[in-house]
């Protein structure tokens, strides 16, 4: 792949010529882009693709729909509209070969995406499966719902020499065919005659009749042909782009991307809450409305009136996110710190780094709450009680706290058996579900997500609206806290 990244520029898309260079919505993605693209843009389109095998995960693995179902389906397209990505979800919803500016620029950026995260999922075999799973369940999505006309016209563009078997031929074997065709009306149907290792998935679930070392397959099924020829496309275009590595992170602007790219959050940075929380009302809603993460702090600091450098930042940012001001937060952190301490102190090593996480102090920066990755990618360290609780906490403790909270066996089993699996965000999810006597079945990303789903449910009355006059920041101006410069909050250990 060849492209080259400007950090700055007014140039604009050329769309004269992207109906030649994609005239289908559907790509093999055998000829990488070769145009100059803006810093920017390559990591919006980065975020974007990566946002789309998520909801690919999410259908399946959280939601438990059957793959390639209406509902599956459904829920992703729906999923991708509501991320603000339409132009993904029409591409998933209408494949086929339109020639407006839209459906262009759609390619366009299905194109480019698709290669980026190729560069961030080629580094190790675990990245490489999932990218590769992900790639192969959009592309057998996105091939079902094409026309005919469509596919004809996809066989044709990408060079696809099958032709079906003649009439003649599909009469002397049907009956063959149809013992081995799970389809309905098979005399409507077109038989493809290919090599029996083209097709090792119909194989092994014995769906397709098998002669002389050839497979017959029906046109409904030919989505399999394609998905074993572009898995294989897949391994070796990752296998080159890892070779290639060297020579692409030569330019230190990618390098950070690239690496953390299946680590990041691509969902909202809940920087710019219009509402208002009082710290009065903050031990009540960790009881209600406080992922258990969150919870957890929030207890431990009305037990000791302390917590270390992790906790504070992990929970001093999650409050700000749900709307507590800089005011309330230096009133609370104060009250708290200065049970055990004496007001100069905590004035002197703490109240700056309040004022430094709202943007008063230091770079100024407008710094956002930690989403669910970077709490589970913490380090954690002895007597620490930040992180995620279902990565951090031993299955007996953690389940004595679920316990300890109410939470009913059966769904108390669950959660610790997604934890012990790995699936911590699911069982954050079926925490939720568990604490709201509800079957949501959220994606819990983030912990202010969950704050703020909670309090949808719960129908919180009570929550004051910020003046007009009230700055937000811009989003293209907030950062996460891992940017901050950690010689300046050094005092607030």
């Amino acid at each position: 792949m060849d492209l080259k990244i400007k950090r700055k520029s007014t140039r604009t898309v050329n769309t004269s010529n992207l109906l030649e260079s994609y005239p289908h919505d559907l790509q093999m993605y055998k000829i990488p882009p070769v145009e100059d693209i803006r810093l920017q843009e390559f990591e919006t389109l980065a975020l974007e693709r990566l946002t789309l095998l998520r909801c690919l995960a999410t259908a399946t693995t959280l939601k438990g729909l059957r793959i390639y179902s209406d509902e599956w389906k459904d829920f992703v397209i729906n999923e991708l509209r509501t991320q603000g990505l339409k132009y993904y979800a029409n591409l998933c919803d209408m494949s086929g070969c339109g020639t407006n500016e839209s459906d262009l620029l759609a390619r366009r950026k299905d194109h480019i995406g698709h290669f980026i995260l190729r560069l961030a999922y080629c580094r190790t075999e675990e990245l490489r499966r999932w990218f590769i799973s992900k790639e192969l369940e959009l592309f057998k999505m996105r091939f079902m719902t094409m026309s005919p006309k469509a596919v004809e016209e996809f066989f044709k563009i990408n060079q696809l020499c099958y032709t079906s078997i003649s009439d003649e031929e599909k009469n002397e074997l049907m009956p063959y065919l149809r013992e081995s065709t799970m389809h309905q009306k098979i005399d409507s149907l077109k038989f493809y005659k290919v090599k029996f290792y083209e097709v090792l998935d119909l194989v092994k679930a014995r769906k397709v009749y098998i002669q002389s070392g050839y497979a017959y397959i029906p046109d409904k099924d030919f989505i399999s042909v394609l998905s074993a020829q572009y898995r294989i496309h897949l391994k070796q275009s990752l296998a080159i782009a890892c070779h290639h590595l060297g020579e692409i992170e030569q330019d230190e602007r990618l390098v950070g991307l690239l690496k953390g790219l299946h680590q990041s959050y691509s969902g909202n940075d809940y920087s710019d809450t219009k509402v208002i929380i009082p710290i009065e009302s903050l031990d009540s809603l960790s009881v209600k409305s406080f992922p258990l993460c969150m919870r957890q702090l929030h207890e431990q600091l009305r037990l000791s009136h302390h917590l270390k450098h992790g906790g504070r930042l992990q929970y001093g940012l999650f409050l700000k996110g749900i709307g507590v001001t800089l005011e309330d937060s230096l009133r609370f952190w104060r009250d708290e710190f200065t049970k055990i301490m004496e007001l100069d102190k905590f004035e002197k090593q703490y109240a700056y780094n309040v004022r430094y996480n709202y943007g008063k102090e230091g770079s100024k920066r407008n710094y956002t709450a930690f989403n669910c990755l970077k709490i589970i990618n913490n380090n954690v360290g002895p007597g620490d009680c930040h992180g995620c609780p279902y990565r951090h906490c031993d299955p007996s403790n953690l389940k004595n706290r679920l316990k300890g909270y109410g939470i009913e066996n059966q769904a108390l089993n669950d959660i610790v058996d997604m934890a012990k699996k790995g699936h911590y965000q699911i069982a954050c999810s079926k925490y939720f579900d568990a604490a709201h006597n509800t079957d949501l079945g959220l994606g819990i990303n983030h912990p202010n997500q969950y704050f703020e789903e909670s309090q949808k449910l719960l129908n919180v009355s009570n929550k004051v609206e910020i003046k007009k006059e009230t700055k937000i920041v811009k989003k293209e101006q907030t950062n996460t806290i891992e940017d901050m410069d950690f010689d300046e909050i050094s005092e607030w250990s």
